[in-house]
């Protein structure tokens, strides 16, 4: 069957897709000191271009202190069959401003250009909804995870789009008793939907306190909704073995019942998946032990706040924020992982200090796997209150985006010598690049129903 919808019919055809030659990723000046809008940054990733590993087009945005930190598309593989739409739109919010900025990539790939702003005070009055988070897009519907009330309080909720960007309002009909929220990711085809826990913004947004872990001011369950009737069923509380549940996904098969949930202060892969009885059930697959250091009067943990699934669902990346390596693990049993790669790139141990001949200030924190899941691409900052508590030689050295070759037949990882993108050597000084995204899509938002 061919669609002339945006995205794909399969995940099979996604990776069959043509390679990517851009990159979209945002670049914070938030909590630098340097008095400058956040900027969405376009990479130039095609090899045999003059300008390959460089930001070709910076796009500022309006105001000063947004905070830009995840993104998403309008559209996705999910509305494939639907020929009125096409994945033009990236939605940049604003963790702090709660502006949610809607940015043409479209018309001119190599220099989007701003085509709406969605004010925050509009979202707070209209929905009582602070701290966005995480944008999926559902058919022509885009669903934004918030994650505090307008006073910055937990739980927040899930703001309601429709294709033209106006505000419908909440997207759930009920939160439940659901303390937290974060990420989710759904699987129309089971009528489920999986929501993850961090913290309310006024717990997070100030910095990291580790009493306030002991003091229940972070999550540590997995929520399971009614995805039909907007309404949570379910929750597991996974204690110590899921302590900040952060990225929560789903493999990509749209007929899989299994999913993955890294947390991250306990540094664990939860695996979840639906029983033959009909009953969820969870596991701790992956731990991550801490690591002991001179400065610090407790063993580092890792912090892994992300992780990511491979579009043929064989391998799950992750990363140790605070330990500075990225792993690679083959899935194809999902109760029994194999560690099959791992790279260094910063970190507070020390393995790393330089790549490329580039000091990395951070560790490797967010990244986005190409479709054919040969390159993986890094960045190293998390959140600008938490780099500058963890790293604050980022304030001056700024972010670094590092590529990883990927063996897809064998396993393994190897950091690329000829891609290299320096955030502190931007024109208006030393920025933090954050999430990636690519033009024809990518492996972290496609669904399929």
């Amino acid at each position: 069957m061919t669609c002339c919808g945006p995205g794909y019919a399969s995940p099979e055809e996604a990776i069959r897709a043509p390679r990517e030659k851009l990159l979209y990723t945002i670049a914070i000046y938030t909590g630098t000191g340097i008095q400058k809008p956040d900027y969405l940054a376009t990479v130039d990733a095609d090899p045999e271009s003059p300008t390959y590993s460089q930001v070709i087009h910076r796009l500022e945005m309006p105001g000063i202190g947004d905070e830009l930190h995840h993104m998403g598309w309008n559209a996705c593989s999910s509305c494939h069959d639907d020929a009125s739409m096409s994945r033009k739109y990236l939605l940049l919010p604003g963790v702090r401003s709660n502006n949610i900025h809607v940015v043409d990539t479209a018309t001119d790939p190599r220099a989007p250009r701003l085509h709406k702003v969605i004010d925050g005070a509009e979202i707070k009055a209209k929905t009582n909804l602070s701290g966005p988070h995480t944008v999926h897009c559902l058919g022509s519907e885009i669903i934004i995870s918030f994650l505090g009330d307008a006073m910055g309080e937990a739980p927040g909720g899930y703001l309601h789009l429709n294709k033209d960007f106006e505000i419908v309002g909440r997207w759930e009909n009920s939160m439940g008793d659901i303390p937290f929220g974060y990420d989710f990711w759904y699987q129309p085809r089971h009528n489920v939907m999986v929501s993850s826990e961090w913290a309310a913004p006024n717990t997070f947004m100030p910095g990291f306190d580790l009493e306030e872990v002991g003091h229940l001011k972070y999550g540590r369950r997995l929520h399971f909704w009614d995805f039909e009737k907007r309404v949570p069923v379910e929750s597991m509380y996974l204690g110590e073995d899921g302590l900040i549940p952060l990225e929560v996904k789903f493999h990509h098969n749209p007929d899989s019942m299994h999913g993955f949930c890294g947390a991250a202060l306990s540094t664990n892969v939860i695996h979840f998946w639906k029983s033959d009885a009909g009953r969820w059930e969870w596991e701790k697959i992956i731990d991550v032990e801490n690591e002991p250091h001179p400065q610090w009067p407790i063993p580092v943990p890792g912090v892994m706040s992300a992780i990511l699934v491979s579009m043929d669902d064989r391998y799950l990346y992750l990363n140790n924020w605070l330990h500075g390596d990225m792993r690679q693990y083959d899935i194809t049993d999902p109760h029994d992982p194999k560690l099959t790669g791992q790279v260094w790139m910063g970190g507070l141990l020390g393995k790393a200090p330089e790549v490329n001949g580039v000091k990395v200030a951070g560790g490797p924190q967010m990244f986005q796997l190409s479709l054919d899941g040969r390159r993986l691409y890094v960045t190293t900052s998390l959140f600008s209150t938490w780099d500058n508590q963890f790293y604050p030689e980022i304030r001056t050295q700024g972010g670094v985006m590092v590529m990883i070759d990927c063996d897809v037949e064998n396993g393994g990882m190897q950091i690329n010598e000829d891609f290299i993108v320096d955030f502190g050597r931007e024109p208006n000084g030393p920025s933090r690049c954050h999430e990636t995204r690519y033009p024809g899509g990518d492996c972290t938002s496609d669904i399929w129903l």
